[in-house]
């Protein structure tokens, strides 16, 4: 009798619990920044943020007696003016140097709040947030990489924010009032975050409908695997042609059909200041229009780079940090393959630094036996680049830029060298962790993704004694 009643009973389930009040998540969102503070190793954090602080001072008086016009921001704000006021987008012209707006429209109106500030204001609020931005920048790479322990990291996000304005990219940056750092945070944030998320991929589609390159990392989701946060990449990069084509229909017609295709609008291809791939063929060349070789060899790099982002996720039973090197790698030929990098746009910098530091790391703690140099060594090697303010130190005046040896056009050139090296090295490493596992080159066609892919790497990464 008792059976037949414990049959008959209802079946009592555990509800799901309910997710938490937004404000309840808001609040532990912003206190998160605090409480890493805090758990923080007392002394090792005074001193860091003895040290930032005093680069920072240090920049303020560089910055000061340095001509800072932030041009960039004044253009985007003029963007937005033209928006709130119904002007020709297109037809603008600011600053002594007669620069257009060269973004989407969709980017144009996001920025029509930097209207209602002064610029003199602005230049403050604009310098204090791309700091912030490198903060969290650095946040999100060191939680990409998975290193150093969770109470380690604030010590490095204070470092980098205050050190890291010296990095060129970063500098430069700053000087023109750029928003690398804002969409690199985007796209990181993004990446960062599990591919359960039905929502991941938004952030990278808002991205690309502000600037156009970071649809790049769409292409590595759909490469990788993650076939519906490429697609809701995708869709969300169409709902930002649609906002502006709702609200600016003629300068939405016009950007797609006309300006978007005007190199001219941007910038000469052969100057220092860009720092693509298309660049440096002209420059090599002599010639103010590459060509077929430039575009080829563009080409070629876009192949490469994104064969060894989807080997690097692929291989992420062998490999550690797979899908930081994925990411680096993916970043990188962003640059390299763009028609136009200026060398802000090599923001990048901060997450492969922080990738081979990693990887650094792990190789100085192995024994003194088996120790090597060589992930040290890449390292600094590209830290002192992107500290060494190569291009404009050589950088030749006037039409001499078409007229160099080859051997002077080196470090005119430095950031595509670097980013080569670095792909070449993403491969070398993969494949040195494939050989030494027994593991084949390439994934066989019967391999599963649970046996090395995008999820396997992630839950690789988080394993200690995978680092």
């Amino acid at each position: 009798m008792t059976a037949v009643q414990d049959e008959r009973s209802p079946v009592r389930t555990v509800s799901a619990p309910s997710p938490a009040p937004l404000s309840d998540r808001l609040r532990v969102a912003l206190g998160a920044p605090v409480r890493a503070v805090r758990e923080a190793p007392r002394r090792p954090m005074l001193i860091a943020s003895s040290v930032a602080l005093l680069s920072l001072v240090v920049y303020a008086v560089v910055r000061h007696f340095v001509h800072t016009s932030m041009v960039d921001m004044i253009v985007y704000r003029a963007e937005g003016a033209a928006v709130a006021n119904g002007t020709d987008l297109y037809a603008l012209r600011v600053t002594e140097w007669n620069l257009p707006a060269t973004y989407p429209p969709f980017a144009a109106m996001l920025f029509v709040p930097t209207t209602w500030l002064p610029i003199p204001v602005l230049r403050v609020v604009i310098t204090l947030g791309n700091l912030g931005l490198l903060a969290l920048m650095s946040h999100l790479s060191f939680k990409l990489v998975g290193w150093p322990r969770r109470e380690l990291r604030p010590i490095g996000v204070v470092l980098i924010t205050g050190l890291g304005v010296w990095l060129e990219p970063v500098f430069t940056t700053l000087r023109y009032g750029q928003i690398n750092l804002a969409l690199g945070c985007l796209i990181l944030w993004d990446l960062t975050r599990s591919d359960a998320h039905r929502s991941k991929g938004i952030a990278i589609g808002i991205a690309a409908g502000i600037k156009l390159t970071p649809g790049l990392f769409a292409v590595y989701l759909l490469i990788t695997g993650r076939v519906r946060a490429a697609f809701t990449a995708g869709l969300t990069f169409l709902g930002t042609f649609l906002i502006g084509a709702l609200f600016l229909p003629d300068a939405t017609w016009g950007f797609w059909t006309k300006y978007l295709y005007d190199s001219s609008r941007v910038g000469k291809t052969e100057i220092v200041d860009n720092q693509s791939l298309r660049g440096a063929f002209a420059r090599l060349l002599h010639s103010a229009d590459p060509g077929f070789l430039a575009t080829l060899g563009a080409g070629l790099a876009a192949v490469a780079g994104l064969a060894v982002a989807a080997w690097a996720v692929r291989s992420g039973r062998w490999l550690p940090r797979a899908e930081a090197w994925g990411f680096c790698v993916t970043a990188v030929t962003a640059v390299l393959i763009s028609p136009i990098s200026w060398t802000h746009h090599w923001v990048w910098c901060v997450p492969v630094l922080v990738l081979l530091a990693a990887e650094a790391s792990v190789e100085r703690a192995r024994p003194a036996g088996v120790r090597r140099l060589r992930w040290r060594a890449a390292f600094w090697a590209t830290l002192l680049a992107f500290l060494s303010f190569a291009m404009w130190a050589a950088k030749p005046v006037g039409a001499a830029v078409l007229h160099m040896s080859p051997l002077n056009q080196l470090p005119t050139s430095i950031y595509p060298w670097v980013g080569l090296c670095f792909l070449l090295a993403a491969a070398i490493r993969i494949r040195a962790r494939r050989r030494s596992a027994g593991a084949p080159l390439v994934r066989l066609p019967g391999q599963r993704d649970g046996d090395g892919g995008p999820d396997a790497a992630r839950g690789r990464q988080q394993a200690p004694a995978a680092r």
